[in-house]
């Protein structure tokens, strides 16, 4: 005899939550309900919904379901950083990091695919190969995760979570309508009412997807540059090879002309001794993004095992970030 498979309502987005009412013969406005219970409150069990009636927590019981990714190993510092190691279907393992930035902002770092297709070079999870896209709950249930581990939401100001950069694991945009789903979540007051401005979408340049984006989302964008040259980023970011700098940065624009005012896209940009971080490349990076609106991002590189790459000297970052300072970046 067939089970039948519950859906999961966690990654729902309103208007998928409605239509799910819809289809049990319930009313719309079920769905702001129950996305306040699971994404204000932090509620899995539908018992505890005690707006709903006996009779239609009964039957959600039977169809549906709030299920989060499983918490397999958690850390949580004196600093106020969090971390989380969570399983999801089919045994894989994906990390959560909550960052303090002062008293009043957190920021989460959400994945978005177990594993990355893209190989980047100086990229841990691109050596770790390609797994699966992740599902709008296993996305979204990285946020709910972090904000349960603070408690119930009592009311609007009271956010654990205030931003999200969707920097994790894998590329965003090779899990387009998974990761957008999950956005406008986070956005929609009866989600995470998170402003536009504090989710950050990074991505390593798939252009054809940021094209897709215009008129789809307007949250803050993020462009994984690495390298001032075209020559240079093959090497580092690969996509490159399929999409170059010019063509990136022309559809970025595009992208930024559709945010209004005082938007900017942030150039990420990892600092590798000896291989971008001279000063020719800080010449080139000037040169390169002059009257692209911006802000750019220096990351030292991280050291892994395996990886013949090394971080730069105080010295030689510091010379680079004044380097842009000087030229009014």
């Amino acid at each position: 005899m067939s089970t039948q498979t519950k859906t999961n309502l966690l990654g729902l987005t309103k208007s998928q939550m409605e239509a799910f009412f819809d289809s049990i013969g319930e009313k719309r406005f079920r769905a702001t309900q129950l996305m306040k219970w699971i994404h204000h409150y932090g509620v899995d069990d539908f018992d505890e919904m005690t707006n709903l009636s006996k009779v239609l927590r009964a039957k959600l019981k039977e169809i549906a379901e709030v299920r989060g990714p499983e918490v397999v190993y958690k850390d949580f510092s004196d600093d106020g950083t969090r971390k989380w190691v969570l399983k999801v279907d089919g045994g894989s393992c994906i990390e959560t990091v909550l960052i303090p930035m002062d008293d009043k902002r957190r920021t989460l770092c959400v994945s978005s695919q177990v594993g990355c297709s893209l190989d980047c070079s100086f990229c841990s999870t691109g050596k770790q190969g390609f797994q699966r896209n992740l599902t709008p709950a296993e996305i979204i249930g990285q946020v709910w995760v972090a904000q349960r581990s603070y408690g119930p939401r009592t009311d609007s100001a009271n956010r654990p979570v205030t931003n999200v950069v969707m920097m994790g694991m894998g590329e965003p945009l090779m899990n387009f309508e998974p990761v957008m789903d999950s956005m406008e979540l986070m956005l929609d007051d009866w989600g995470y009412g998170l402003s536009k401005r504090r989710v950050t979408l990074s991505t390593s340049g798939v252009v054809p997807a940021i094209e897709k984006m215009i008129g789809r989302t307007d949250v803050a964008l993020a462009i994984s540059l690495h390298a001032p040259n075209d020559e240079l980023r093959n090497e580092l970011v690969p996509i490159n090879r399929k999409y170059p700098i010019k063509q990136l940065l022309e559809t970025c624009n595009r992208y930024l002309d559709t945010l209004g005012d005082n938007r900017s896209i942030t150039i990420e940009y990892t600092l590798i001794a000896g291989v971008n971080d001279q000063p020719e490349h800080v010449r080139q990076l000037i040169k390169l993004l002059r009257g692209f609106d911006c802000k750019i991002n220096l990351i030292p590189f991280n050291p892994f095992p395996n990886n013949d790459y090394r971080r730069p000297s105080r010295n030689a970052i510091m010379r680079f970030q004044n380097a842009l300072i000087d030229a009014n970046y």
